[in-house]
């Protein structure tokens, strides 16, 4: 099953950027098919299209918790058509929400064929489709109502660009849903309607009244346990009411942990209010604390191996001085730099929850280091521009490495002795594609060099790194401004998977 970034790496440009708004989108669409009790499709147009660049494409689907399907079948990778999905073209064409004809505005009646604009820095990239099962349709109850309503105000949101928001600290690893717990507040911060789920919660907590007209801030706060959680708390839930986005907060009180989350409502621009979805996850943290000591292990397994190859490089520092040979001296530096290039990799994975590596925290400790194992009386500054983002950690080894030697390779042949100079990582990531390109503004390339003939260890490991590792592609030419670009391209997503995917198969 492709994941959504393999298909924007196949079917779209999107720059990086742009990529990340849509994964914030279906980071948290399971709460708006929830509050719409209907399927989510989410449609890009594909680019570099054989039928004249018009066809648009589901990429992800969500189904309602809360509600039967209205597909059953998988729609992901299909084409819109005028047929099935009219509404979907006109979403972007309009760049605003598509409702159909027999639509009657508040009718607290779950959407059908509605679609409406995903924008993005004000530019319409994809849109959203809602469709709910129609043999499924009755009165609705007030449960019900309150979600239709807080679902028509977060897609006008989406709409207007406004939700998700791009704020790192709202994002976890698990968040409530609104069957959960749903509480909707009016501006003031009076609840307006709680759900039988979220009203259960706040009584675990330790709530013997209704919470209907209740300011919810102070409710939860006097509930706490831990005042200072309780000032935290009250605060939080307030300033989501004033569009301060806050991380969501697990709160104790009576025993019981719940997961309490806060979205403020701003349809057009205008607060309407907030939703507040709760989460009783005392049976979730107790399983946690168990799994804590095995993360804690395997961060400790990384620490050590980044220990072990910090030993290993100063034993090879240790030698390299104690060795008369400069030939032998130089190829002992050579593997001190590379055995650290990859103990800074084991650095960040022991620092982390999971296997991924923030490439520009390596990468901007890696420069000090680069700059100082060059020679002494040549003066080169090393610097980075752009993000290389985050990678897996079995793919972010190879490429530090190879950045590494790129580096070296240009501070050591690039400039005469005693030179000044400056090499330069410049990195862009799209949707397919990480590029980077490692300038240097030195004398330039021999006139006879080339890539695949040259006879430099660095530049041979490199090149089997790109191809065998990496699965990318790397040329190194003269530059237009001068000196000497060495052009690495590394690719994203599905391609860059089955690349690898087949090389491990051939070495099998």
């Amino acid at each position: 099953m492709s994941t959504l970034s393999d298909l924007l790496a196949e079917y779209t440009d999107f720059p990086g950027e742009a990529v990340d708004h849509l994964q914030r989108v279906v980071g948290e669409w399971q709460l708006l098919a929830d509050l719409s009790f209907a399927d989510v499709l989410l449609w890009v147009p594909a680019a570099d299209d054989a039928h004249g660049h018009d066809r648009i494409l589901c990429v992800a689907q969500v189904r309602p918790t809360t509600a039967s399907t209205a597909y059953p079948q998988d729609v992901v990778g299909t084409a819109a058509t005028d047929v099935e999905h009219p509404q979907v073209r006109r979403a972007f064409l309009e760049g605003a929400v598509v409702r159909p004809p027999d639509h009657v505005a508040h009718a607290a009646v779950p959407p059908h064929g509605e679609a409406l604009p995903v924008r993005w820095n004000g530019r319409v990239i994809a849109a959203l489709s809602r469709d709910s099962n129609l043999s499924s349709r009755r009165t609705q109850s007030p449960l019900e109502v309150a979600y239709l309503d807080a679902a028509e105000d977060l897609c006008q949101m989406v709409s207007d660009g406004t939700f998700p928001i791009d704020d790192a600290s709202s994002q976890v690893g698990s968040t409530p849903r609104a069957g959960d717990g749903f509480i909707r507040l009016d501006p003031s911060g009076r609840v307006v309607y709680a759900s039988p789920n979220a009203l259960s919660a706040y009584h675990r907590m330790g709530l013997s009244t209704d919470l209907v007209d209740r300011d919810l801030a102070a409710v939860t706060g006097v509930l706490v346990t831990d005042p200072f959680e309780s000032r935290e708390v009250a605060t939080y839930i307030r300033e989501t009411l004033h569009d301060k986005p806050g991380r969501p907060m697990e709160i104790e009180a009576r025993g019981a942990t719940m997961l309490l989350r806060a979205l403020v409502l701003k349809p057009a621009g205008t607060i309407d209010g907030a939703i507040v979805v709760v989460r009783d996850v005392t049976e979730v943290k107790r399983r946690d604390r168990a799994l804590l000591s095995k993360d804690a292990t395997i961060r400790e397994i990384h620490h050590r191996v980044k220990n072990n190859l910090q030993t290993v490089a100063a034993l090879l520092r240790l030698q390299a001085r104690r060795t008369e040979n400069d030939e032998a001296r130089q190829a002992l530096a050579e593997s001190v730099r590379r055995v650290t290039s990859i103990a800074l990799v084991h650095d960040t994975l022991s620092m982390s929850v999971d296997e991924e590596v923030d490439l520009d925290e390596v990468v901007d400790r890696l420069v000090p280091i680069l700059s100082d194992v060059a020679s002494v009386a040549t003066p080169i500054t090393v610097r980075r521009k752009g993000s290389f983002g985050v990678l897996a950690s079995e793919r972010a080894t190879p490429l530090v490495m190879v950045l590494t030697e790129l580096v070296q390779n240009a501070i050591e042949h690039a400039f005469e002795p005693g030179e000044a100079g400056t090499v330069t990582m410049s990195a862009s990531r799209s949707a397919r594609w990480l590029d980077v390109v490692v300038h240097d503004d030195g004398r330039g390339l021999p006139p006879d060099f080339r890539l695949d003939r040259s006879d430099r260890l660095g530049l041979q490991i490199v090149r089997t790194l790109v191809g065998a590792e990496l699965g990318g592609s790397l040329g190194v030419h003269a530059s237009p401004d001068g000196g000497t670009d060495a052009v690495l391209r590394v690719p994203l997503g599905r391609a860059g998977a089955s690349r690898r995917e087949r090389q491990d198969g051939e070495r099998d």
